[in-house]
């Protein structure tokens, strides 16, 4: 509520209040530190362009995005693989800046709903975030926006593909270095412009329901029997403990019918619902699927 009448920073206050009563404690809490880079060069760090390639590839996506870092290195930073090691450049890799990040586009998200939806109880609104603050679709932008052409992986033979989980992550430590830099409006604006226009489709294509849920309803409602569930099966994984990929048969009375992949078994899972959807006809999820576009041409 405090929030929604003022701003994040008179919560920030009000909290501090609350939670600390010693003034010291209030003031560490309500004046935070810079980053370290930040701390490096108070004026901002553009003066290090002319003698780094790294650099010098990132000023291309900043024109490209539109926005001039003041501290470019903390763009860099966002940027950096965690096989890179500690350097002078930019004092660390992605990872913290990931954390960062998924908080952000968590909340930026949640607060674009709350005001956009707002008859619309907790569940619907928290199915709606899910469909937007996931893996698939942030590695979708990364990849439209080009994030991954700026990856930092150090010295080594070749650059590596990029998996749906790292793309992601890129996705999240770019938001966290817009936010460090500029502060939240520009994180706001970039997921107006690349996030929010994508809320149309879910909507329309039901996917605010998970793959998986959608298949198991559409099975339920088609039969009698309560135990005519989808059932998952794992028919392959190949490759190193930390780059596996999973390939997944979803089944219905012992016959498949889906098969997906992923980097994970959850998310091999869903693709192979995804696929039995796509391939098999389902009454129920047709019928829904006309509902939808019924209404939401009534509504154009």
């Amino acid at each position: 509520a405090i929030y929604l009448d003022s701003n994040v920073n008179t919560v920030q206050k009000v909290f501090c209040k609350l939670a600390f009563d010693e003034i010291e404690l209030r003031k560490l809490w309500c004046t935070l530190p810079r980053h370290p880079l930040q701390e490096q060069q108070p004026e901002g760090d553009r003066s290090f362009i002319s003698s780094s390639d790294v650099l010098k590839g990132l000023v291309k996506l900043e024109e490209a995005i539109g926005v001039q870092f003041k501290h470019i290195r903390l763009l860099a930073r966002a940027f950096t693989h965690p096989q890179v090691g500690y350097n002078n450049l930019t004092l660390g890799n992605n990872q913290r800046m990931e954390l960062l990040g998924d908080s952000l586009v968590q909340w930026v998200v949640t607060d674009y709903l709350y005001r956009h939806f707002p008859e619309h109880h907790e569940g619907h609104l928290t199915l709606l975030r899910s469909s937007l603050v996931n893996r698939a679709i942030q590695a979708q932008i990364a990849g439209e926006i080009g994030l991954d052409q700026h990856v930092h992986f150090g010295v080594g033979p070749g650059v590596p593909k990029l998996r749906q989980k790292h793309m992601s992550d890129l996705f999240e430590a770019f938001l966290a270095a817009l936010f460090v830099d500029k502060g939240i409006e520009p994180v706001e604006v970039f997921c107006k412009v690349c996030l929010f226009p994508r809320l149309r489709n879910v909507i329309v294509n039901q996917e605010w329901m998970d793959a998986k849920s959608q298949l198991q309803s559409c099975c339920l409602t088609q039969s009698t029997h309560s135990d005519n569930v989808p059932v998952y099966k794992v028919l392959k994984n190949i490759g190193s403990p930390n780059m596996k990929l999973f390939t997944v048969g979803v089944y219905i009375n012992s016959k498949r019918l889906g098969t997906g992949f992923g980097d994970s078994i959850r998310e091999a899972e869903m693709n192979a619902a995804q696929n039995a959807l796509a391939t098999n006809y389902f009454p129920e999820y047709a019928r829904q699927k006309r509902v939808v576009h019924k209404k939401h041409k009534v509504m154009k």
